[in-house]
């Protein structure tokens, strides 16, 4: 078997670009979200929690005007409380993986050849 090694360097960079299409990166991911997927993958996350379901469940029953037991806006301040809480919690734990794995993917490396 051989294999080709084609430096990003100098005037081997347009073949490196090339070439690289072709093959899948070796970059490590750890991160949960994205920008794009920060505030719906997180809130669902979040619904999957019995309690945030029954702080829910109590925020929709209040909007019920047969059952409203206190001011519609009250009821909604323990659920947005503990969810901003987590969402800010989740995303800085996100960005230090994040920070962390940018760091790991630009080290420089060495490659062993007989």
């Amino acid at each position: 078997k051989h294999r080709i090694v084609i430096p990003c360097l100098g005037h081997f960079k347009e073949e490196y670009e090339k070439v690289s299409k072709l093959y899948m990166n070796n970059r490590i991911r750890t991160t949960k979200y994205t920008w794009l997927n920060f505030l719906p993958r997180n809130l669902f996350e979040q619904f999957h929690r019995v309690a945030n379901l029954y702080f829910l469940f109590l925020v929709v029953l209040n909007w019920v005007p047969l059952v409203e037991a206190f001011q519609k806006e009250i009821t909604m301040l323990p659920l947005v409380g503990v969810l901003t809480i987590i969402a800010v919690k989740d995303g800085l734990e996100d960005y230090s993986k994040y920070k962390m794995d940018k760091q790991i993917n630009n080290l420089l490396t060495k490659v062993y050849s007989r």
